[in-house]
């Protein structure tokens, strides 16, 4: 073997706290390069991380190797291994087959003249070439030191692009169901990279819902909002479920001086918020000493993360209390027929599990649901002589009784609200029928609007079920059979077929949401 290693004199040792390695794959067919490698970096850490090396002495074997540790950091690559050119054919496969870009690659060769460097440049995504007799100590300690860092940098651009892009997709639907965690796991993913951090993170909730934060808050209130690393798929969980004693400890000291807390490689960070108790960053993996910058970059994040969650919640509630509205509205409505009960909130839920069942998605569903409570609101506009007639009502009567689906939807038709405007078109439709003969318009088939025929059939099912002012309570059979025969009459075929089939489901919802002191309904 020709190749030299100098080694300069070593200093003495200073104690340095690891926080794992950086793996370095060897690819070479003399044992002794490998011995000698190790030894000349026996001693090398970065950013408190000491190297893991990992031997491969062919082509073949370097290849199963690198595909079983794609987080390898670098490969020391000989070019002259079982064939002249097994080294550059490992390199091809890394970066075209694995699809790694992110390892470095240095080629160290002992015969530059087989793979000359400028055509291997030229040919090859590698990073670095070396002859092995030029490759002394020192130089493999520079060379090792620059390409770790352009992994790490690597990572960390990769870690920021990953954040920033479920960030993104997050701010798309940002206030639907679950995106507030997506957007606040991207923003952590955001800020461990700007941190140089690969590891764990979370970011812990109260689960009581307050104005302000108490002065005995404790770290047992709190349940993971987020988290990266070991705490992925803990969202939910209560922390002392996840957390040992000194990270206990560590979110019990920050709560209590509502501050940031620095621990080691890791910090908690103290999150204030109107809508929680307390809310606690954690993030582990630190580079070493954190700059005054990146502390002050952690206090705004601390700050904005909950600024963020404030709004949604507030977005929420706002959404929250437009529904509220509407059921209290049009329960009101309802109330003029001297029902009392839950019939416009059983309505709602039957709609979205027809709708379910039918094919839409779940926006649509759910706006059908919550605009479905608005189907009789042009009842407002019927006289209350008519509303609450015991008996069959005379064909003058019946004629103004069918004026409220006109009068509902000319109520509704000019909100620029998608609920509202849902809620128009099922007050105009929910009285059409599939063969035409309904009202106001006579409309026929598909004519019809989606949202009215399954607002029909689950209006027409939940009234027959429950007593009114004119008639008992149907029993389940009845109404059951009755539907059936309006199947290509009054309702869809398809839609019918689908209600018999979710009868027992659709009965629970009658249970769950009963009339209030309604015995009528005959189970």
């Amino acid at each position: 073997m020709n190749d030299t290693f100098l080694f300069a004199e070593e200093s003495e040792p200073t104690e340095v706290v690891n926080h794992g390695h950086w793996k370095v794959l060897i690819v070479d067919d003399e044992p002794e390069v490998h011995t000698v490698t190790k030894l000349a970096l026996s001693d090398f850490t970065f950013n408190n991380k000491s190297l893991e090396f990992i031997s491969a002495y062919s082509g073949a074997e370097a290849r199963q190797l690198i595909a079983a540790n794609p987080d390898t950091a670098i490969i020391l690559l000989d070019v002259v291994m079982e064939t002249d050119d097994a080294g550059l054919l490992v390199a091809r496969h890394v970066r075209e087959e694995l699809k790694n870009d992110h390892v470095r690659i240095i080629l160290r060769t002992g015969q530059p003249g087989q793979a000359p460097e400028r055509q291997v440049i030229v040919n090859y995504d590698i990073n670095d070439y070396k002859s092995k007799t030029e490759l002394t100590a020192q130089k493999l300690f520079t060379v090792i030191m620059s390409s770790l860092r352009s992994y790490r940098d690597i990572l960390s651009l990769e870690q920021s692009r990953q954040g920033l892009e479920k960030i993104i997709n997050a701010s798309i639907d940002l206030f639907s169901s679950h995106s507030m965690e997506q957007f606040i796991d991207g923003v952590l993913q955001q800020l461990t990279s700007i941190l140089g951090s690969h590891e764990n993170a979370l970011l812990a909730s109260s689960s009581l819902v307050a104005g302000n934060v108490r002065s005995d808050a404790d770290p047992h209130d709190l349940v993971v909002f987020a988290g990266q690393g070991q705490f992925a798929k803990k969202e939910g969980k209560p922390v002392q479920e996840v957390l040992n004693h000194d990270l206990l400890q560590a979110f019990e000291s920050a709560l209590d001086s509502r501050s940031i807390v620095y621990r080691d490689n890791y910090l908690v960070a103290y999150c204030c918020s109107k809508f929680t108790h307390g809310s606690l960053l954690y993030i582990s993996g630190l580079p070493g000493q954190i700059s005054e910058n990146q502390k002050k970059l952690i206090e705004l994040f601390a700050q904005n993360v909950q600024i963020a969650y404030e709004n949604v919640q507030l977005q929420h509630e706002i959404e929250d209390t437009q529904r509220e509205i509407v059921y209290r509205l049009s329960e009101a409505v309802e109330h003029r027929s001297v029902e009392t009960g839950n019939h416009v909130r059983r309505v709602a839920f039957i709609c979205y599990d027809l709708a379910k069942a039918y094919g839409l998605s779940e926006e649509e569903a759910e706006r059908l649901m919550y605009a479905s409570p608005l189907h009789d609101v042009g009842k407002v506009g019927i006289p209350d002589g008519i509303l609450n007639k015991p008996a069959r009502l005379n064909g003058g009567e019946w004629e103004v009784m069918k004026t409220h689906t006109s009068i509902g939807y000319d109520i509704l038709k000019d909100s620029k609200r998608v609920i509202i405007q849902a809620g128009a078109i099922i007050a105009q439709d929910h009285h059409e029928k599939w063969d035409g003969t309904g009202y106001p318009a006579g409309k026929k088939g598909e004519d019809i609007h989606i949202y009215g025929r399954i607002a029909a059939l689950a209006d027409v099912y939940d009234a027959l079920r429950h007593r009114r002012c004119y008639k008992q309570a149907w029993s389940v059979e009845d109404v059951v059979a009755h539907i059936v025969s309006e199947s290509g009459k009054q309702f869809e075929p398809r839609l019918v077929e689908l209600f018999t089939r979710r009868v027992e489901k659709l009965e629970a919802i009658l249970l769950k949401y009963p009339d209030i002191e309604d015995d009528s309904a005959a189970y």
